[in-house]
């Protein structure tokens, strides 16, 4: 049996339980019950009682529950980061920045414009001077969301906020590799929805493997939101293809963060460090390949490297540490396979390149790779662990070529002193999202931008306004604006009208006021008039 494999079977005893690790210790914590199809199909029609009410309520109650909500993160705040630290084996500060703060932020930013974006919009009428046009957005009903392991309270919350606040109810189905945490972060809105005296049946949690997420889908949800491999990606696409529901995938990444000659030196490379060691790199918006011009190549690898030479690593319950664990041992032996293939090519080791701590828990040290080339698997290849990956470039040419050369575009850095240099290799990137001067992922924190990639890193948008009305049917409404009532008779067709209608199309989408005049004429007359 290989080893991945085994891992497997650790976890899965069995087809009604899921076995819980500490990735740091791996020491059993727990166990979860796999829910069969028929209690995920239960679950789903809990929630779409549930939600025939809450579709009523106003924004003002909507907004009472995430407040709710920040007042139970704030209240529980310590509890909750520890309770992630021991599922998911990430540091107390990754865990208070990366996942605490960011969903703090996205309730407030909810709270805030959440009915900015979701009462009916008036929009223009075009030539229907005599009508009123508008776009409103109202509940889907119950969707559903599946989401992976790297952010376990993150996760679960980005897709339950904007739920809400729109008016639906939502089944998630979280990861099996941190399945422990995931019922007491659901707890926080279900406890908030009883507080403010709604239903917490709006909000469901179903556990299991693969099985579990096909039940999903098939049952009868109106939206599906994927966070995930771009290989479940399509499994998933291919699922709710046969159930036409529609689907919002946030899949894999490989973020190009581009150190231009000109970069300031310290800046461009504490953001590389972020970029590639928060959350021991286990980040959809990690930056997995820094590109590195040649005049300050040199000076960057050799403060990189001392930089994380000084990190340090192991059980973040036992001390102060900066990098964790990595959550599954299925990640860490790919992150282990990419690192040995580059250096077999020729990468040079500057820091980290092996395993750490393999007698206590699943750690590979931050490391750093210099001279790495565009043709390795590690610079394709989504690593998804603390590896910092340095390629050297000749120009802003070559940095823009090889930061589009791989199948991915989700997130991207640039960076430079010169404003407009950065932003015109940013326009050129193929990503969802650019940072000029920055770690790519901060656009996550600007909650009014939205957050999604192109090509094999998905589509659909989460975050900013696009993101909330996405879990809304966008319903266009064509009214009158005077009650005057008469009749626009098509039927019959009488002599003439082909004519008459002619004219009108040449008049009003005419070029010039020669041949406009010339259409109005022919229009009075009733002739079909020359050529327009």
């Amino acid at each position: 049996m290989s080893a991945a494999n085994t891992n497997v079977a650790l976890l899965r005893a069995d087809d009604r339980t899921i076995r819980c690790y500490d990735p740091a210790t791996r020491e059993l914590i727990g166990t979860v019950a796999v829910d069969s199809p028929e209690q995920v199909r239960a679950a789903i029609e809990r929630a779409r009682a549930a939600q025939i009410g809450w579709a009523e309520t106003d924004f003002t109650r909507r907004r009472a529950v995430l407040q709710r909500m920040i007042d139970h993160l704030l209240d529980h705040g310590p509890e909750l980061v520890d309770l992630v630290v021991r599922d998911a084996g990430k540091t107390r500060e990754n865990v208070l920045m990366g996942e605490l703060w960011t969903v703090l932020e996205k309730l407030r930013w909810t709270i805030a414009n959440g009915e900015k974006h979701l009462r009916p919009e008036p929009v223009s009428a075009g030539m229907f001077v005599h009508k009123r046009a508008r776009l409103e957005f109202h509940p889907l009903g119950v969707v559903g969301a599946i989401i992976p392991w790297n952010y376990p309270l993150q996760n679960i919350m980005n897709p339950l906020i904007p739920a809400l606040m729109a008016g639906n109810a939502i089944v998630i189905k979280p990861s099996e590799w941190v399945a422990f945490s995931a019922q007491r972060v659901v707890e926080i809105a279900r406890d908030a929805l009883v507080a403010e005296g709604q239903s917490p049946e709006l909000v469901q949690i179903v556990h299991g493997y693969a099985e579990t997420g096909q039940a999903l889908i098939d049952g009868g949800i109106a939206q599906l939101v994927f966070i995930g491999s771009v290989t479940n990606g399509r499994k998933i696409l291919e699922a709710a293809a046969r159930s036409l529901i529609p689907v919002v995938l946030e899949l894999g990444g490989k973020d190009p963060l581009i150190v231009c000659d000109d970069a300031h030196l310290e800046q461009a490379a504490h953001a590389a460090m972020s970029g590639c060691f928060i959350s021991a790199g286990q980040n959809c918006v990690a930056s997995e390949r820094i590109l590195v011009q040649d005049g300050i190549y040199d000076a960057f690898a050799e403060l990189v490297g001392g930089l994380t030479r000084q990190l340090r690593q192991g059980d973040p319950k036992q001390g102060t540490v900066d990098v964790g664990a990595m959550v599954t041992p299925l990640q860490l032996e790919i992150v282990e396979r990419l690192v040995d293939d580059a250096v077999a090519k020729g990468a040079r080791v500057l820091a980290g390149g092996t395993r750490m701590f393999a007698e206590q828990g699943d750690f590979f040290a931050p490391t750093v790779l210099a001279d790495v080339t565009p043709e390795m698997d590690i610079m394709q290849q989504e690593t998804f662990g603390p590896v910092m990956v340095l390629c050297r470039v000749r120009d802003d040419h070559e940095a823009i070529a090889i930061a589009n050369g791989t199948p991915f575009g989700l997130g991207s850095s640039v960076f430079s002193k010169d404003h407009t240099r950065a932003r015109r290799i940013a326009d050129r990137l193929d990503a969802g999202m650019t940072a000029i001067n920055d770690f790519g992922g901060m656009t996550y924190m600007a909650q009014d931008l939205t957050f999604g990639g192109i090509k094999h890193s998905g589509f659909g948008r989460m975050n900013g306004k696009d993101g909330l009305r996405s879990f809304c049917n966008v319903k266009s409404v064509l009214e009158d604006r005077l009650p005057i009532h008469f009749a626009n008779k098509l039927y019959p067709v009488e002599d003439g009208d082909f004519d008459r209608i002619l004219g009108a199309l040449r008049l009003a989408y005419g070029r010039g006021g020669k041949r406009r005049f010339g259409a109005l004429v022919d229009l009075i007359r009733g002739k079909r008039g020359g050529q327009s």
